[in-house]
């Protein structure tokens, strides 16, 4: 079991700029929103790659079973 908290560290410490929410209900079923300039120019597939490169650790483990992502650029989160 991995904490919402440890998971948004991760992403950040991957994503410096990036304003991140996490919630989970079990702690290892995780809902990610990830708004980062990196995102910037890249599909959603390679944006995803970032996040789970991540978070590839705790995935390897099993501490995070299953993680459901929402990537937007700072553009695509003012225009929601």
């Amino acid at each position: 079991m991995i904490s919402p908290d440890k998971v948004e560290a991760m992403i950040q410490t991957a994503l410096p700029d990036a304003q991140v929410t996490v919630l989970s209900n079990d702690g290892e079923h995780f809902e990610v929103t990830v708004v980062s300039s990196q995102f910037e120019g890249k599909r959603r597939v390679q944006q995803h790659q970032l996040v789970y490169g991540a978070v590839k650790e705790a995935m390897a483990t099993e501490a995070i079973h299953a993680l459901a992502l929402n990537t937007l650029t700072p553009n695509e989160f003012q225009n929601t």
